[in-house]
């Protein structure tokens, strides 16, 4: 087993640590009385106990000096406040394992005076072991570590290794962030569908299952995307209509350039400098 009776301290309770709490504990990677969250907000802290059963607390320090494995957790922009807090008060913390967007493993390792650290990316969809996460380590991170990282990550769906950090700023902007375009998407159609007049309770059914269909097709018949969507584009026909507005449009142009929006985003919030 990853973890032996070792206590993790998630600092920072929102959707994505609630998501890794739900999933370990749904998995039985962990007991509740091996997980404590701190946050600020207690009526978020009390939600969780009676949810999950686990223990809490509002202060950042307590909860880190009690644990094995320390996962931050919080927002980006409150990292510049949590790890002053944090940074000398974690030597017995055998893994360092964050999820925060643009955060690089020398400011984390350097802030709290410890190199064992693990960075991620993690998405909404892990919150039902659905997500997909790109992930990378410091070389100090030993194997058992590492075996204990992928547990984490495992709780929340797929995941990829990379060698490269540079790589976890690209999947913020394109995994990360990935399901709020999915869901821009699905709202612009089921309003639409509205539009022309269906109710929106169906409306929603049909764009959600033929996302749903779609993406299950896609995976499976491991054809291109260009070669799918040329199965149902018959010429002179209504998809091709549709195609043709959305090219008109420039949605392909005005997706990419979201995409590389948030990448740049992500560096920022890192400390890095502007690419072209």
């Amino acid at each position: 087993m990853a973890f032996n009776g070792e206590k993790l301290a998630f600092v920072g309770a929102g959707v994505m640590g609630e998501a890794m709490i739900k999933g370990l504990l749904h998995q039985q990677v962990l007991l509740p009385e091996h997980i404590v969250a701190s946050d600020p907000r207690a009526e978020r802290l009390e939600e969780l106990q009676q949810r999950y059963g686990i223990e809490v607390t509002t202060d950042n320090v307590e909860a880190a000096r009690s644990s094995d494995v320390l996962v931050l957790s919080v927002k980006p922009q409150v990292m510049g406040k949590a790890l002053p807090q944090l940074r000398g008060q974690v030597d017995g913390v055998r893994l360092v394992f964050s999820i925060v967007a643009g955060v690089p493993l020398k400011t984390i390792s350097d802030s709290l005076l410890n190199v064992r650290v693990v960075r991620s990316m993690p998405n909404t969809p892990g919150q039902i072991g659905a997500g997909i996460t790109v992930w990378t380590a410091s070389p100090e991170v030993a194997a058992e570590q590492r075996a204990q990282a992928e547990a984490l990550l495992g709780a929340m769906g797929e995941h990829i290794y990379a060698e490269d950090e540079g790589f976890l700023d690209m999947a913020t902007a394109l995994s990360g962030s990935g399901p709020a375009y999915v869901f821009m998407f699905m709202e612009a159609m089921v309003d639409a569908g509205v539009h022309m007049g269906f109710a929106r309770r169906d409306a929603e059914m049909l764009v959600t299952q033929t996302l749903l269909g779609s993406v299950l097709y896609a995976r499976q018949s491991g054809l291109h995307p260009a070669q799918l969507r040329n199965q149902v584009t018959s010429p002179g026909g209504t998809t091709a209509a549709a195609l043709h507005e959305m090219e008109k449009g420039g949605l392909r142009t005005v997706l990419s350039e979201g995409v590389w929006a948030a990448y740049h985003r992500s560096r920022a919030l890192g400390g890095k400098p502007e690419t072209s």
